[in-house]
């Protein structure tokens, strides 16, 4: 067993573990607890994806499109569930963004509750949490300059004050900057903190705590962990619905 990767009764903390180290350039480069975690969260829904994408092409192939068992069951839920709710948040651009979207949604619920697999969730490293918030960045941006005009974003950027006036610019361009900082330091900080008050149990109450913490996995891990991808999912949608404007 890699140290520092599983959370056992020798190993409790909440820190990033570096566990291989190799030169780059003269730099001494780490392979952390949080790359092999993302690997496994990967690996596991690409495993997923492949499983529900045969159980597809077979009901396709057969004409057949009952489920066939439990497992095709929940992945029909889930696809709908998801896709009511791009539908539902982003109107007319769901079919341009489901896939983003949906793909963010199981990679952050994933990650948010593997640590019900004895793993530091990598959602808890500020290194995953921000760069995911960086790509919803992009896209905001990005649908401001193509959906909109010159003239309308200099307005947007002044308002409330009139564009003649541009007094209140500065302050929306900090609030445009703020947010996939704030997108990030939310999630990072409700994974990270759940990580840390389970790390103190065990480590404080050693064999004292042993099964009844199941429960508090249950809200750290699994609740808490649905929520913060469901806000993190819906903000992103209501930022790039605005940044699209009547598009």
């Amino acid at each position: 067993m890699i140290d520092g990767l599983l959370l056992t009764a020798d190993n409790i903390d909440f820190m990033v573990h570096g566990l291989f180290d190799y030169s780059f350039f003269g730099h001494t480069v780490y392979i952390t607890t949080t790359h092999v975690s993302i690997v496994m969260v990967m690996l596991i829904l690409i495993i997923f994806s492949i499983i529900a994408g045969n159980g597809f092409k077979k009901a396709l192939k057969e004409e057949d499109f009952a489920p066939k068992n439990g497992f095709m069951n929940g992945v029909e839920l889930l696809v709908e569930f998801l896709y009511n709710t791009v539908s539902g948040g982003m109107g007319k651009a769901a079919p341009v963004f489901f896939n983003y979207i949906a793909t963010l949604f199981c990679f952050i619920l994933l990650s948010n509750i593997s640590g019900l697999l004895g793993l530091r969730p990598p959602t808890a490293d500020y290194g995953v949490t921000f760069p995911l918030a960086l790509i919803t960045f992009m896209i905001i941006h990005y649908s401001e300059v193509r959906f909109n005009k010159p003239a309308q974003l200099w307005a947007d950027k002044c308002s409330p004050l009139p564009p003649w006036l541009p007094i209140w610019l500065p302050i929306n361009i900090i609030s445009d900057i703020a947010v996939p900082i704030s997108l990030s330091l939310r999630l990072f900080a409700n994974v990270l903190s759940g990580t840390v008050m389970m790390a103190l149990i065990y480590g404080l109450l050693g064999w004292i705590a042993t099964g009844w913490p199941a429960a508090l996995h249950v809200y750290f891990d699994l609740f808490s962990g649905a929520i913060q991808t469901y806000v993190f999912c819906m903000l992103t949608m209501t930022y790039i619905s605005s940044a699209r404007g009547d598009h």
